[in-house]
């Protein structure tokens, strides 16, 4: 199968933005653009309608105004539409198996508004082994240029606690297609052991800032191996990851969080606090890569 990047929309400003990253990105890799769009009340196929009792007539519009607004920025882009009649989250799913990435609109930054993506966009990253790309929507989403998705460096957030191949195989591989810096940045609160009556332990705090380079280092190595042409910059911090992370995707282009698989439980969705005020909070777009 031909490599495919999907794009979910829902004809918001949010949905537009994704469209034209994930329109971009497969331009970068080479990939066909599958545009998407969701809705259980959909027509059968085949059902004979006249313009003017059409219901899905806002379907086809969301996707087709889409697809013109791709075509003139990548004229040369192989583009693919397709209206699926089932509830959004089971069909992204579905799309997300047969894809190399998925790319959704993200809503806001507040805490009402970011709740938006709770109801499908969270729970499409929580359960897919596809890496998904959450994308907020341009200030001014009338704008006629592609949106600065190759711009900034690429940040990979990692806590070095296990295996992250996998992360850092989709993070070197985005900034090599973009010319990017990649940042690589570990943080995490400093242990008990730090502290002593009159604040922190100097010493202590150095060893543990050596030691956290080192494992860095020795994470980044072969993958700086693999990606000669990349230039790396590497962060330690000693304080919240979920602050750091946030603060460090402020300029960014694209930011990439790891999440790690988990056995499935009918409890809902879960993914760390990092994650979650990455997704929440963080500027720029974000990209959830699923790892051991």
């Amino acid at each position: 199968m031909d490599p495919v990047i999907t794009v979910g929309l829902d004809g918001s400003p949010e949905s537009r933005s994704a469209a034209l990253w994930a329109a971009q990105e497969a331009r970068l890799r080479g990939c066909t653009l599958r545009m998407l769009h969701a809705w259980i009340l959909l027509s059968a196929a085949g059902e004979e309608t006249t313009a003017e009792s059409d219901r899905d007539y806002w379907s086809k519009k969301i996707v087709d105004d889409a697809q013109r607004e791709v075509h003139r920025l990548y004229p040369e882009l192989p583009v693919t539409e397709e209206l699926v009649a089932e509830d959004p989250t089971p069909a992204l799913l579905a799309a997300a198996a047969e894809s190399d990435l998925l790319v959704l609109g993200s809503r806001g930054m507040g805490p009402i508004a970011a709740y938006f993506l709770g109801d499908v966009g969270l729970h499409v990253v929580a359960h897919t082994d596809t890496p998904v790309v959450l994308v907020r929507a341009q200030e001014d989403t009338a704008a006629q240029t592609p949106p600065p998705a190759a711009d900034g460096e690429v940040v990979v957030g990692l806590n070095l606690q296990g295996p992250c191949d996998r992360l850092l195989e989709f993070a070197f591989a985005g900034a090599a297609r973009r010319g990017a810096t990649l940042h690589a940045v570990h943080a995490g609160k400093l242990p008990v052991q730090a502290y002593a009556p009159w604040g922190m332990d100097p010493d202590v705090v150095e060893d543990l800032t050596r030691d956290a380079r080192k494992l860095l280092g020795d994470a980044l190595r072969p993958w700086r191996e693999k990606f000669p042409g990349v230039d790396v910059k590497e962060s330690v911090h000693l304080e919240s990851p979920a602050r750091v992370i946030t603060k460090a995707a402020a300029g960014a282009g694209l930011l990439v969080i790891g999440r790690r698989h988990k056995p499935r439980s009918g409890l809902g969705p879960h993914i760390g606090p990092v994650l979650q005020s990455a997704l929440h909070h963080a500027p720029c777009p974000v990209a959830v890569a699923p790892h051991e």
